[in-house]
């Protein structure tokens, strides 16, 4: 196999606008070493990890795989490998996430077949390609470099370029391909392309997606036990499970970023299901999770109902009607403000919008904790 074709083929990768993350099991090192050996890869590759042990490849993808080669697995680990190249650059660039799980000859005889299967995901879809090798043609070093050709051909194709290295497959292999579409929801949410999506506790996108019955909305910077036991207490009053829902657009500041997603969502990981959402304010949530009740804490009740904020008492109070028509309601939690207790008997609430709120007891609920005392706490240590 002429190298110098192979040099080339990675300088055209190379010169590609995207940027990935490569996750490999059992082969696919080669391809790595092939990226790094031709100048320009800190342009292309983001990370890279070799998912070696059982161990290693359960805890990339969050269970133990049913069958270690096989399609479903390539995908989970290209799922993972994307999501990292996205938090790793922000969503700034074409992101790809690469996965690779092979089985190649090794110096004891294996009973099951040798192949691979790669995928490579990006924003929009995942590209497959698996390869039943003839057991016994080559040695371990000429699998393995099959397998990374493979990986240099599978990126190529997802960066659009003509392929000019064969593979050169023995009588008897035929190479499978397929493409699957598989949009990324939480860029989709970024772009308006959808409302609300609700991530899984094992970090997996929920679907089809649950309507929650309650919210604990937040920006969740950071995910705290006020907020954990708030959530706990709704549910036992309510008698129905309740949400975190972190809105990526705030009335007063910036998009939240790819990468800023990805960091708040991994404190719910393995805990709670958490649901992103475009409705920065709570007239938008209202018309975007009807019969909802949004669970929030004293001063964000205090603003809900002062008119300033929405240009006056008429801007108000037909904010509240909104909110009322689509079966909205408010659990409002108390808070320690100074040497005094606060709850929602001290709040004024309009005698139109009385019916919109429901007080969290403080039997049921008091943790005098802030996010800005608990990130004043995390920066001066």
């Amino acid at each position: 196999m002429n190298e110098t074709a192979i040099d080339t083929l990675v300088e055209r990768i190379h010169h590609l606008p995207v940027k990935l993350v490569l996750e490999f099991a059992g082969a696919g090192s080669l391809a790595l070493y092939w990226l790094h050996h031709v100048a320009g890869s800190s342009r292309t590759v983001v990370e890279a990890s070799d998912r070696y042990s059982p161990q290693a490849l359960a805890e990339l993808i969050g269970r133990v795989p049913e069958k270690y080669v096989s399609p479903e697995t390539a995908t989970a680990m290209a799922s993972r490998a994307y999501r990292r190249a996205m938090r790793l650059t922000g969503g700034g660039t074409r992101c790809l996430g690469i996965g690779c799980t092979a089985t190649i000859a090794t110096d004891r005889a294996k009973r099951g077949d040798h192949g691979c299967w790669i995928a490579v995901q990006d924003s929009h879809e995942v590209r497959l390609s698996g390869l039943t090798l003839v057991k016994g043609q080559r040695d371990r070093h000429a699998e393995e470099r099959l397998v990374s050709l493979m990986i240099l051909h599978a990126l190529a194709r997802a960066g659009g370029l003509s392929l000019e290295v064969p593979l050169e497959l023995a009588d008897g292999e035929q190479l499978e391909e397929r493409v699957v579409a598989a949009p990324d929801p939480i860029a989709m949410l970024l772009e308006g392309q959808q409302g609300y999506v609700v991530i899984a506790s094992d970090g997996s996108i929920a679907d089809p997606r649950p309507q929650p019955h309650a919210l604990v909305s937040g920006s969740f910077n950071p995910l705290h036990t006020g907020h954990e036991r708030m959530a706990h207490a709704a549910a036992v009053l309510l008698g129905k499970p309740v949400h975190f829902e972190l809105p990526v657009l705030n009335a007063d500041k910036p998009p939240l970023d790819y990468a800023t997603i990805e960091r708040r969502v991994e404190q719910f990981a393995f805990r709670f299901p958490v649901v992103l959402s475009r409705a920065a304010l709570f007239v938008d949530k209202a018309r975007l999770f009807p019969d909802c009740v949004f669970v929030v804490g004293y001063d964000t009740a205090a603003r809900l109902v002062e008119p300033r904020y929405y240009g006056g008492a008429a801007g108000r109070d037909a904010a509240f009607a909104v909110v009322r028509a689509h079966g909205g309601r408010f659990l409002v939690a108390g808070r320690l403000r100074g040497d005094t207790f606060s709850t929602m008997r001290d709040l004024p609430i309009p005698a139109s919008a009385d019916d919109l709120f429901i007080e969290l007891p403080e039997s049921l609920f008091r943790v005098d904790l802030s996010s800005t005392a608990i990130r004043q706490a995390i920066s001066s240590d």
